[in-house]
C-alpha cells in the first residue's frame, strides 16, 4: 500500500484504505494480504498507525479513520508567534539566536497539537513486534534532508538492515525503528509546519522530491501496489467559467501558492505510474519476442552492470474523483464550519475562501473532523468505482493465482 503525501488530503486516503481492509476482505472471506506499508508527508502518518495496529487487519481501517474524524481544527493548526518574527528577522537581515539543541525549527505553526496526536494514537513499539510475528514484511517514511536536499527514506523490516537500493545519489535509506520523529518530519510541510530534528539532523516533507514513494515499496520486496493520490486531475481543459475565475484570482498569493504546493508535492505521480505501465509493457513484449527466460536473462545482464532488477509491477492506482480545494472552498464557507471553528484560524480561513472557487492552500491545513469525513466518503466511493479491479488484484496474491505462482502479472495500470 503506498500512500502520497498531500498534509490534511491525506484523509482521503483513508477512505480508499477503508474499503480495501473491509470490503475488498468482506468479498475474498478473508484479510487482505498487505505486506508493506510506504508512505510519505501526511501519508506516512497513515502508514505508521496502519503498521502499528497490524495485528487488527480490518478494525485497524475504522481506527485510522476515527483518528482523522475527531481532529480539532485549532488543536492541530495553532499559529507560531515564534517562528513567525523569526521569519520577519530573517526577511530583515536580522540575526537570529537559535537552541542548539532545538529538535523543531521553521513552520508558521506549532507542531505541539499534531506531535500529542500522534504520540498518543500510534503506538510505534508494536510495529517491530507485528514484523516479527509475521502481521508485516516492511514499513518506509521518506523525508527530506533539510542540509543536503537528498531524499532519506527510514525503512523497518522485519528481516533487519536495508535491501540493496540502487545508485541514486538523491535517494538513500536508513535501517531504523520507526519512531513519531520520523513520520511528523515526513509531515512537516515546509513553511506550514517545522523540520524536525532526527539523531541531531533536520528533515521535513518527505513529498518534496518523492511523494508518491514508489520506489521503496518495490525496493521492500512489493510485487504488487495498491497506490492512492488525494489529486484531482482534469482530463479536459477546464470549462470557460473555471478558467474565467483563475484568470480573476491570479496573482492572489493564496491561489499561486496552493498551486504551487499542488505542482511541488501531488502532481509528479502521473509519470511515475506511466513509467511503471511501460515498464510492463517492455517486460511482457520481451516475453512474448524471446520467450518466458527474457526477465531473467535481462536482469543477469542488469546485474553485471550493478543495476538492480526490474520486474512487473501490478498496480492499482486510486486517485481523487473530485477537486478537494473545491471542496476545501466550500467547506470553508458553509454554516458547519462557521459553527465548528469559531476563532482567529476560522476568521483568517474563511476570509481565504470569500469569492474564491477552489481553495487549494487551505486542504493542506485543513484538520478538521467534518471536512476530513468527508473526504474520507469521497475515498471509499472512488475506491468503491474500483471494486472489480481491486478484488482481482488481491485474488491474484491468494488462493485463485496461487500467493506463489508464476502466471504473468497483469500490465495494466487502472485509475
Amino acid at each position: 500500500m503506498v500512500l502520497a503525501g498531500g498534509s490534511a488530503r491525506a484523509a482521503y486516503e483513508v477512505g480508499v484504505v477503508r474499503y480495501v481492509l473491509e470490503e475488498v476482505a468482506r468479498v475474498l472471506g478473508r484479510p487482505v494480504p498487505i505486506d508493506v506499508l510506504s508512505g510519505t508527508s501526511a501519508g506516512s502518518i497513515n502508514v505508521a498507525m496502519l503498521a502499528a495496529f497490524a495485528n487488527e487487519p480490518t478494525a485497524r481501517a475504522a481506527r485510522v479513520a476515527r483518528a482523522w474524524t475527531s481532529l480539532e481544527l485549532e488543536d492541530v493548526v495553532r499559529p507560531s508567534g515564534t517562528e513567525a518574527l523569526r521569519v520577519v528577522w530573517h526577511l530583515l537581515g536580522r540575526p537570529v539566536q537559535r537552541d542548539a539543541n532545538e529538535q523543531r525549527r521553521g513552520g508558521m505553526f506549532d507542531p505541539s497539537g499534531i506531535e500529542r496526536i500522534v504520540g498518543e494514537a500510534i503506538p510505534f513499539d508494536a510495529i517491530g513486534d507485528h514484523m516479527r510475528r509475521g502481521y508485516l514484511t516492511g514499513l518506509s517514511i521518506s523525508t527530506t534532508h533539510v542540509s543536503s536536499g537528498r531524499t532519506v527514506v527510514f525503512v523497518q523490516r522485519r528481516d533487519e538492515g536495508v535491501p540493496r537500493w540502487g545508485s541514486d545519489p538523491t535517494m538513500v535509506a536508513e535501517s531504523t525503528r520507526i519512531r513519531a520523529e520520523h513520520a511528523l518530519a515526513s509531515a512537516a510541510v515546509p513553511f506550514l509546519f517545522p523540520a524536525v530534528a532526527i539523531d541531531g539532523q533536520f528533515y521535513c516533507d518527505g513529498g518534496l522530491r518523492q511523494n508518491v514513494p514508489l520506489s521503496p515499496a518495490r525496493r521492500l520486496g512489493a510485487d504488487g501496489l495498491i497506490v492512492v493520490n488525494p489529486r484531482y486531475i482534469r482530463e479536459t481543459a477546464p470549462p470557460p467559467s473555471v478558467a474565467s475565475a483563475r484568470e480573476t484570482q491570479y496573482p492572489d498569493p493564496l491561489f499561486v501558492a496552493g498551486k504551487a504546493l499542488n505542482a511541488l508535492l501531488l502532481d509528479r505521480i502521473e509519470n511515475d505510474i506511466r513509467r511503471l505501465e511501460k515498464l510492463n509493457v517492455v517486460l511482457e513484449a520481451g516475453r512474448r519476442r524471446f520467450g518466458p527466460g527474457f526477465p531473467h536473462a535481462l536482469n543477469e545482464e542488469l546485474g553485471r552492470s550493478g543495476e538492480s532488477a526490474l520486474k512487473p509491477l501490478d498496480v492499482v492506482y486510486v486517485r481523487a474523483s473530485e477537486d478537494i480545494g473545491v471542496m476545501a472552498a466550500e467547506y470553508v464557507r458553509s454554516p458547519e464550519f462557521a459553527r465548528r471553528v469559531r476563532g482567529l484560524i476560522g476568521r483568517v480561513l474563511r476570509h481565504a475562501a470569500e469569492g474564491a472557487r477552489e481553495a487549494d492552500l487551505l486542504t493542506y491545513v485543513l484538520f478538521d473532523g467534518e471536512f476530513c469525513g468527508r473526504l474520507i466518503e469521497t475515498g471509499w466511493r472512488d475506491a468503491r468505482a474500483r471494486h472489480d479491479e481491486l478484488v482481482s488484484f488481491f485474488a491474484r496474491r491468494l488462493g485463485e493465482a496461487g500467493p506463489t505462482s508464476n502466471r504473468p502479472v497483469s500490465s495494466r495500470v487502472t485509475s
